[in-house]
């Protein structure tokens, strides 16, 4: 509904004249004018565009480095560690990401991570003299992409070193910038959801569990000797410090379930029994107390509206994952350019398209096996 609500809008203003282009199914905005506003910016930043571009090349080849590490350890890890399989899904609105507050943030955040990545494509253009004909963003129903075109002579006639680092600028500028943003949000308790050991435990205080406020009655928590203000700390040997730690449990099975009482720890059989909303789902039977209990050890910023929380903690994690992904060699996406540019007029055009279509092919598999262990071990989960 609100796509047709965009598309009826856009006609009804008549915004072709003003440089959009309008489809049933997208929208278009392209700028001549983004080369002069460019070299404006460049002739004021030159001597640390230049640093960043240099530093773009190595961090293409570091970024590529960590996305296939992480993607092959994990299907790793599936099978020797399942506990610290990471699942992965790709974020598409109204389809994985459902909740209103999950789009929301989606939708602020992609047009700011866009705008650093093809901004930073387009200034180390700029510094390499390579003129950008257009910039601007589409949006495709319910996705959005920004670009900046450059001119295809000038960058075809460009040196090989001076490609890639307009190649590798985007992804660069996207890690950069998630970077900068992590150190400021070190000083909120979410940040801590996402941080892995030994950075949690160096910037936080870790709570010892969760609490439970009560019992519900008649539950297995009940018959198995669960109080209130008894804290959880760990079900089925995983370790619980937050709500986001507890497992997805079967109805009817039995779970272990290891507390401190006053101080000491405790351990009880607990039976689990089905959500009154989802039979499918299992529960202990206990009313826990939901609030995040880490303590940021870094205390100098008041983090008093949660849903500014939220909105920054997305920015960071849509920031650094695009960075990440965006340079897995995909023919759409700045990796295969990236490594096209590297082995190109070094053999032949056939054997450089073989090679190529030979790595696309790896890295689809790769990451397609990730997504499909990933609905495997959970089925299709949305946020």
């Amino acid at each position: 509904m609100a796509w047709v609500v965009i598309v009826v809008v856009a006609k009804g203003l008549k915004l072709e004249r003003f440089g959009f282009k309008i489809t049933p199914y997208s929208l278009t905005y392209k700028n001549k004018q983004v080369n002069s506003l460019l070299i404006k910016v460049l002739a004021r930043t030159r001597r640390g565009i230049r640093v960043f571009a240099d530093v773009s090349v190595v961090a293409g080849f570091i970024m590529m480095g960590f996305a296939f590490w992480f993607l092959l350890n994990n299907i790793s890890n599936f099978f020797v560690a399942k506990s610290e399989f990471n699942e992965l899904t790709v974020l598409i609105p109204g389809v994985t990401l459902t909740s209103a507050s999950s789009i929301t943030y989606f939708l602020l955040s992609i047009p700011i991570v866009l705008v650093i990545h093809e901004g930073a494509h387009g200034i180390v253009a700029a510094l390499e003299k390579i003129k950008i004909k257009t910039g601007g963003f589409a949006v495709f129903i319910a996705m959005f992409a920004g670009f900046v075109e450059p001119d295809e002579e000038e960058f075809g006639k460009a040196k090989k070193i001076s490609r890639l680092r307009v190649i590798g600028a985007g992804a660069t500028s996207n890690v950069i910038f998630a970077f900068i943003l992590g150190a400021i949000l070190l000083t909120n308790p979410f940040f801590a959801m996402v941080l892995p050991e030994p950075l949690l435990s160096t910037f936080y205080e870790l709570p010892q569990g969760v609490l439970i406020l009560s019992i519900i009655e008649n539950s297995g928590a009940e018959k198995a000797g669960l109080l209130s203000n008894d804290i959880i700390t760990s079900i089925n040997g995983i370790q619980i410090l937050t709500p986001a730690d507890f497992p997805s449990l079967e109805p009817g099975s039995t779970a272990t379930v290891s507390i401190l009482r006053e101080d000491q720890p405790q351990t009880f059989n607990v039976d689990i029994i089905p959500s009154p909303d989802d039979p499918s789902r299992g529960l202990i039977g206990i009313m826990r107390d939901n609030n995040l209990a880490y303590k940021p050890v870094l205390n100098f910023i008041e983090w008093n509206d949660p849903s500014v929380s939220m909105f920054l903690l997305w920015l960071w994690m849509i920031s650094f994952f695009i960075g990440i992904i965006n340079m897995l060699p995909l023919p759409i996406l700045d990796g295969g350019k990236f490594i096209h540019t590297i082995i190109e007029k070094k053999i032949s055009e056939n054997s450089v398209n073989a090679i190529m279509w030979a790595i696309y092919a790896f890295t689809f598999v790769l990451f397609g096996m990730n997504i499909a262990l990933s609905y495997i071990k959970s089925g299709w989960f949305t946020i």
